[in-house]
């Protein structure tokens, strides 16, 4: 059984990026299943620190892309919207180049909030970030709340 409440369409989820920084850093939606969403960002001179290497806050922007729109696609937007209450990331592994993949599995969703893991491995497959991103759930026309 799925744990969509919509169906991911990767179209629409990637035209969602315009004009944000998820089409800055060339973020795109690539697939999803019955449990997990899939996206990458690139890897290059835009996510790089001083040092040619991904800047740990690139990834961080990644995990917490993909995870707020997993977790979007889990409540009725007719009544409710995500808002991030908490993101960590430990960063594993230096990536120089290509694409980092970032896949989203969700630990809890509950009604007022969702947990959710998310995984970044670099092209050859390796682990380079294990992030965790706690979202709220606001019923639609409250502030979102205080951090």
């Amino acid at each position: 059984m799925s744990l969509w409440r919509t169906q991911p369409n990767i179209e629409q989820l990637n035209a969602i990026q315009k004009n944000t920084i998820g089409e800055l850093l060339d973020i795109r939606f690539e697939s999803f299943d019955d449990e997990s969403l899939t996206a990458s960002m690139v890897v290059d001179h835009r996510t790089h620190q001083p040092y040619g290497l991904l800047h740990g806050g690139a990834s961080v922007v990644l995990a917490e892309s993909v995870g707020s729109m997993a977790a979007y696609l889990c409540i009725d937007a007719s009544k409710f919207y995500c808002v991030g209450l908490e993101v960590n990331a430990n960063h594993l592994r230096v990536v120089r180049s290509g694409r980092v993949t970032a896949v989203a599995r969700a630990i809890h969703i509950g009604r007022t909030t969702q947990v959710w893991d998310i995984r970044l491995t670099s092209d050859d497959g390796k682990a380079s970030c294990v992030s965790r991103l706690t979202m709220a759930v606001v019923p639609l026309g409250e502030n979102p709340p205080a951090r």
